[in-house]
């Protein structure tokens, strides 16, 4: 199969991720919302899925009827089911999945509790393998898809008030892995990855960080780059994060000039 793309610096967008059907989960308020908007103005029918009716409501009146609102909690993995199964018959199958979805309660974990605690988890881990084994269900009929899941450093150092996210953000990178290594040899056409946005000015990041309209023009593009090269990589905000590499790989590389190449968005 030869895929049709148009260049945008390394990416390539794949015509078939953008006459397919696309899911943004959390798509009715900061980074999915800008996500959802930038993908429907490429021409992807794009299905946003999040809790409140309203913000998505607002985002298919300014998107237009390239947008199709599906009210539903991420974390109830029966209804995530049925709103899938409802996406596929009246659209057709999902081809791209970006698992958005997120809570971050900034709580201190004596007052957070196991039951908090647990229902961040749900949301932001739950949400993530219940929407990725939904679309899954049927990329594996065809063999070909596109699942990038929105991540985050948070675990490599907490910071106070973050337990339930920084866990379970965390564990969502190790499940980008774990369907890595179930589904990568065998089907090669869908193409799994994370995408760290950085910090964001919106409801879950900092008032003085990145526009999250600028983040979701990155975003987009890595959701409709289709390179089965990109299976199991990290890109943070525009750029590829390579993976760690011992002492005797970087001797090897500067001996022979062969250091490997960044791809950028």
């Amino acid at each position: 199969m030869v895929w049709v793309g148009v260049c945008m610096s390394d990416a390539v967008i794949c015509e078939r991720l953008r006459e397919g059907v696309a899911v943004v989960t959390g798509a009715g308020v900061g980074l999915g919302r800008a996500l959802a908007l930038d993908l429907v103005a490429q021409g992807v029918t794009v299905v946003g899925m999040g809790r409140d009716r309203r913000t998505l409501a607002e985002v298919a009146a300014t998107a237009g009827p390239g947008f199709h609102p599906v009210p539903l909690d991420v974390a109830d993995a029966e209804k995530v089911r049925t709103g899938f199964a409802g996406v596929a018959a009246r659209l057709g199958p999902v081809t791209l999945l970006i698992n958005n979805a997120a809570i971050y309660p900034r709580r201190e974990f004596m007052e957070e509790g196991p039951e908090g605690f647990m229902q961040t988890v749900a949301v932001n881990l739950g949400g993530v393998a219940a929407c990725s084994h939904a679309a899954l269900s049927g990329m594996v009929q065809t063999g070909f898809g596109r699942i990038l899941n929105v991540s985050s450093y948070a675990d490599v150092a907490p910071l106070s008030a973050s337990a339930g996210y920084s866990v379970s953000k965390g564990a969502a990178r190790i499940l980008t892995r774990a369907l890595v290594a179930d589904l990568g040899d065998r089907f090669p056409g869908i193409v799994i990855g994370d995408w760290m946005p950085g910090m964001l000015a919106t409801r879950m990041g900092v008032a003085a960080g990145l526009d999250p309209v600028q983040a979701a023009r990155w975003g987009a593009r890595l959701a409709l780059w289709h390179d089965p090269a990109l299976t199991g990589t990290i890109f943070e905000m525009d750029r590829e994060v390579l993976p760690p590499r011992g002492l005797k790989r970087r001797i090897l590389e500067r001996l022979t000039g062969r250091r490997p190449v960044v791809r950028r968005l």
